[in-house]
């Protein structure tokens, strides 16, 4: 259960110097400003959550449902909404602002994002098997190796083999906020979090 939180958009990563000349690798996310759309309480919904909009987004590209949606909450429509289950919805308000001054310098706090997608992966890339000898006679050079047992005669569930790596939902946690900037709604954490260049982040405390 968190106590607050904000969508952002991941700009990129950049370096700042604390008071003694030391580089601290930053991850740049433009955070806010949200709107809360939707409070969800204990006694209606089974839980207490909020709805979060994040981004502009014209018009003419909702559908009608959408829109209706948007209208019923009289919010202004956004290009994506999150629900962040919070401990009480009753510290939020529908319409309210949230912006990047949510959070503070030196707050501990989960980043959750969509990791890039790497396509189709071999085991050496996915979770870095070691390969094998790369000499002329060897013929084993990057392949997986034995599947399963001989007395088993099949592939166990769970055997780690080629696939698709990358495109999942990650969460980075315990990472510090370094600085925030309310004025251009700019939050600076402390090494890398998932996701793309312009990828939605989620920051939680």
């Amino acid at each position: 259960m968190i106590t607050k939180g904000i969508l952002g958009r991941k700009v990129g990563m950049t370096q700042v110097f604390d008071e003694v000349g030391r580089a601290i690798p930053v991850t740049v996310i433009e955070a806010g400003p949200c709107v809360v759309v939707r409070k969800k309480s204990k006694d209606r919904d089974g839980y207490s959550a909020i709805q979060l909009g994040f981004g502009d987004i014209k018009e003419k590209k909702l559908t009608k449902p959408v829109k209706g949606y948007f209208e019923k909450h009289k919010t202004r429509p956004r290009r994506h909404l999150r629900e962040l289950r919070v401990a009480d919805a009753d510290k939020f308000q529908v319409g309210q602002e949230l912006k990047a001054d949510l959070f503070t310098s030196g707050e501990i706090v989960n980043v959750t994002g969509i990791s890039r997608g790497l396509g189709f992966a071999g085991t050496i890339r996915r979770y870095g098997f070691a390969r094998g000898p790369m000499t002329h006679g060897s013929k084993y050079h990057r392949r997986v190796g034995s599947l399963q047992s001989r007395a088993a005669a099949r592939v166990f569930k769970g055997r780690r083999m080629p696939g698709r790596l990358g495109g999942d939902r990650v969460t980075t946690k315990n990472v510090r906020v370094v600085k925030v900037d309310p004025e251009k709604n700019l939050i600076l954490i402390g090494g890398s979090v998932p996701g793309a260049t312009g990828a939605l982040v989620t920051i939680k405390r």
